[in-house]
């Protein structure tokens, strides 16, 4: 799923993430809660008219961004307000302080304001490394508070007409733990007796090593059901993306194909081309030969010069790059699974891949 905080995919009008093969995006409830306003956003006809996507929207909690950009102000200031407890978690705005407060169901209310298809209940992220006993903690209380996020949208979903309830938003829970597999396993079998409609890996992606990640994954997978999707959130990198495919995963977000495209890095199979270098500056070679997205329609060297020359097409061109390369990785893997070919397909990858071109 492409990241679109703010209902938007930075650089990329709707109907060019069509092209890149998009299925499916990823807006986040804390950001458009803050702006424009859930309440903007449903007067507005929810997410998918506001936006003009027409595909699945993902919506994330909120959980994440509180207890990261919560701690601080817009201004860099330390804010060190963020206060939880059992009924949720009270924080200040990090663009104007303002004192505002989130709880499970709270957090389902504004995402059924904005019109999301799969709303991701609220979980209590903590920093690792950390104490057993403080994840542990953390890691039961998002258990609890995952099952008044789905108890609350039953609520809901008893409230709204017959056809509509049939096309409810589909919740889905988080299982968390760190890096401990007891805590990780604990949290899966808490989880999976709801009954949820899907189940994502949380609280990876924040320092840990890759092959750290790999074991929790391999750890939280086997407790989790095989008809139900299984979401790995904020992450990552090609590499991490076949690896955590290889271990059952089916869902992936992560802002590392934009961001990176804004930074003049161009993924490929080869490794990440970092275009700012000067051996690109006369590249007549085009991003990727295989490649059908605009940018590679140009040679290296003309979208280094965009860079250097500060023009905006540079990241926008990029920004689509990789969004289109990160999608026909996994339809090549799709595809791969389907003619029982996966294990090829992994060692045909890791053989060619490199972390930097």
């Amino acid at each position: 799923m492409p990241v679109g905080t703010l209902g938007t995919v930075k650089g990329v009008e709707i109907e060019q993430l069509r092209q890149t093969g998009a299925e499916m995006i990823l807006g986040n409830t804390y950001h458009l809660s803050l702006r424009p306003g859930e309440e903007v956003v449903r007067d507005l006809g929810g997410l998918h008219q506001f936006t003009g996507w027409t595909g699945p929207i993902l919506t994330d909690s909120g959980g994440f961004q509180v207890f990261s950009l919560g701690r601080h102000y817009a201004n860099g200031t330390p804010n060190n307000n963020v206060r939880v407890n059992e009924d949720g978690v009270v924080f200040r705005s990090h663009i104007d302080g303002r004192k505002l407060f989130l709880s499970p169901e709270k957090s389902l209310e504004i995402q059924h304001m904005l019109g999301s298809d799969i709303a991701m209940v609220l979980d209590h992220v903590v920093a690792l490394p950390n104490s057993r006993d403080m994840i542990e903690e953390a890691m039961l209380r998002s258990v609890r508070w995952a099952i008044r996020s789905l108890e609350a949208a039953r609520r809901q979903c008893l409230t709204e007409s017959p056809s509509n309830a049939a096309q409810s938003q589909k919740v889905f829970a988080i299982v968390q733990g760190g890096l401990d597999a007891n805590l990780r396993r604990q949290c899966a079998e808490a989880l999976t007796e709801w009954d949820f409609p899907g189940y994502a890996i949380g609280g990876l992606s924040v320092g840990e090593t890759p092959q750290e990640m790999y074991d929790c994954i391999d750890q939280t997978v086997p407790f989790l059901p095989q008809n139900k999707p299984r979401y790995l959130m904020g992450v990552g990198t090609p590499q991490d993306i076949v690896n955590a495919i290889a271990r059952g995963i089916d869902m992936f977000d992560c802002v590392m194909p934009t961001r990176n495209g804004r930074n003049a890095q161009a993924f490929t199979d080869f490794g990440t081309l970092r275009l700012r270098n000067a051996k690109y500056q006369r590249d007549e070679k085009p991003l990727d030969e295989t490649c059908p997205c605009p940018a590679c329609k140009r040679s290296r060297g003309y979208i280094r010069h965009l860079f250097m020359a500060g023009e905006m097409l540079g990241p926008i061109l990029l920004t689509i790059h990789n969004l289109t390369y990160y999608q026909r990785l996994v339809a090549r893997a799709r595809q791969a699974i389907e003619t029982g070919r996966f294990a090829e397909f992994k060692s045909e990858f890791e053989q060619t891949y490199t972390a930097s071109g």
